[in-house]
């Protein structure tokens, strides 16, 4: 007589299910699958058949189990009562879009009529709506009621001849507006409730075709912007559905622009494929670093960090018996780098003023001028006795590359170029020159009958601008080093100090004659004076946003002005 053996599936079914307590990982596979909860508290996200809701500071972990496979794509509603989740499955069989409430933790409905795979999901500003897209082999999309848990309409998502739509995004204040792209293809769409029905508009791009990879609409449903696979980003306007900027020009986003989200506060944080976060704004959509809410001075012998808005004192650094003449915050924001008339290089921490590392003897006769490369690798410091040298700044190390010697006297300007490959030094030998920091040469120099005092890149980086005791600004070629133009910086003493926006339309400059002026950078004309100063002004600098100008005169004024053009 033979036995009949179990199948281990009849063994499965027997067994009490196992309780799930933990689970550490993360699959950054899901397009925009980290969610932060309106609450602020709790991080939704998916993990394989499993959505994970978990608290920001307890670590507590709550799971939602109902998918058959793996989840594709999560939503949360505005109000924080749903989350919508969507998965994939096998081809020909429906996959399920999952609605979760919230606070109870559980299943409230499932939701099934896409084939495949759920592409994207998004709530209407009232929770009243949930859209969502089908995958490649279903290309619909479908808005369901929440209140009755079922669908009101469906429709193509994308017209014939263009590719599929794999990203949705609901109007911020209209519950029947929503906002489909992907392959070529931008809708708008109308949701007709009393005839159930949806009404799709193409948004016009002229003959640029792009594959949209994410999607942002603005708080007031002015504009909505999207990133591509490009690397640019598209600003489109839903009520005329006419493309109304692009960018960036140059210097794209390194694998497409995979995620992007709009500022309450302005601007856009955007995500590159390349793993960059990046702050920026239309119309340039040039990555704006660093931060309008601090700036730092230094004088005699100490450093301060200030907060802007309250124009408060948050940090002192003092090195008694010094004079500390020139510094630069490293683009991390983790250091301050200063160069002090001892031939040292101090770093500090910016939060508590704690001594990093201290580079000595960098310099013969003080370290006069200093500059940071925006990869955090490099300090680039220029001295009294005219060196330039470049030091290498590892975790824990600070190494000389190489030491420049071209000046005759002492350095009062450097900056480096965007890409770090070049930088420009000034001094008050009547030279500029302009290096290359790959092969660590002189690439070219500039000459002029004047004690220079400062220099900037134009940021399309292939002019700079000068100045110095000669009272004149000069705008030089980098590529052969010949003088463009020359205007009048002031009608009496040295220009010491100037900074340029990072669109390059407008400049500022302090000097001697106690103004600050702003300046059309292509007209060469001065558009506004600031008078307040009653010293030399020394150093100038417009906020990253171009927020406001703050200058630094010689009697230890510190002046913060508001910067006249809308940024």
């Amino acid at each position: 007589m033979m036995e009949t053996q179990a199948s281990p599936k009849d063994e499965v079914a027997e067994a009490v299910e196992l309780e799930l307590e933990a689970v550490i990982g993360f699959n950054g596979h899901v397009p925009t699958g980290l969610k932060c909860h309106p609450d602020q508290e709790h991080l939704v996200y998916p993990l394989g058949c499993t959505i994970l809701i978990q608290a920001i500071n307890t670590q507590e972990q709550n799971f939602l189990h109902g998918h058959g496979n793996n989840v594709s794509c999560v939503a949360i509603s505005k109000s924080g009562l749903y989350i919508a989740s969507g998965q994939v499955t096998f081809m020909g069989f429906k996959a399920d879009i999952i609605l979760w409430d919230y606070k109870k933790r559980e299943l409230m409905a499932r939701l099934s009529l896409h084939k495949g795979k759920i592409e994207a999901l998004a709530f209407s500003p009232n929770d009243m709506y949930l859209v969502s897209l089908g995958g490649p082999d279903d290309g619909s999309v479908v808005v369901w009621s929440i209140a009755k848990r079922e669908a009101i309409c469906g429709s193509p998502a994308a017209g014939l001849n263009v590719g599929n739509a794999t990203t949705v995004i609901f109007s911020k204040c209209r519950d029947e507006m929503f906002v489909t792209a992907g392959n070529g293809t931008i809708r708008v769409w109308e949701l007709d409730l009393p005839n159930r029905k949806i009404w799709p508009t193409e948004c016009q791009t002229g003959q640029m075709k792009r594959i949209v990879m994410s999607i942002s609409m603005a708080n007031d449903d002015s504009f909505f912007y999207l990133g591509t696979t490009t690397g640019d980003i598209l600003k489109m306007n839903p009520r005329t559905k006419l493309l109304a900027d692009t960018g960036p020009a140059k210097d794209k986003f390194s694998l497409g622009v995979s995620a992007i989200c709009c500022l309450k506060m302005g601007g856009l944080l955007v995500g590159s494929g390349d793993g960059l976060l990046v702050f920026c704004k239309s119309p340039s959509y040039k990555p704006i670093n660093g931060t309008a809410e601090l700036f730092a001075t230094c004088a005699k012998k100490d450093i301060r960090v200030w907060h802007t808005l309250t124009n408060r004192e948050l940090l002192r650094i003092t090195v008694p018996n010094m004079t500390c003449h020139g510094i630069d915050f490293m683009r991390d924001g983790k250091s301050i780098i200063s160069a002090w008339d001892d031939g040292r290089i101090r770093a500090f921490a910016p939060e508590t003023g704690r001594l990093m590392y201290v580079i000595n003897n960098a310099h013969r006769i003080g370290v006069t001028a200093i500059a940071t490369t925006s990869d955090c690798k490099r300090v680039i410091s220029g001295g009294g006795e005219g060196e330039v040298r470049v030091w290498h700044i590892g975790h824990q190390t600070q190494k000389l590359e190489e030491a420049l010697k071209e000046h005759k006297s002492s350095v009062s300007c450097i900056r480096v170029k965007k890409s770090n490959e070049e930088c420009v030094t000034a001094s008050t030998d009547g030279t500029c020159i302009i290096w290359d920091l790959v092969r660590l040469r002189r690439n070219q120099m500039i000459l002029a009958n004047t004690l220079f005092q400062c220099v900037c890149y134009h940021p399309e980086e292939f002019q700079i601008i000068t100045s110095g005791t000669d009272r004149k600004i000069a705008y030089w070629e980098v590529f052969d080093g010949s003088v463009i133009r020359e205007l009048d910086g002031s009608l009496s003493g040295a220009v010491n100090g100037m900074d340029i926006t990072v669109e390059g339309v407008h400049f500022v400059t302090g000097g001697n004659d106690h103004l600050v002026k702003v300046w059309d950078y292509n007209e060469g004309e001065v558009t506004h004076v600031g008078v307040g100063h009653s010293g030399n002004i020394t150093r100038i600098r417009i906020s990253p946003g171009n927020q406001y100008i703050v200058s630094v005169s010689a009697d230890g004024a510190i002046l913060r002005w508001k910067y006249p053009f809308p940024s």
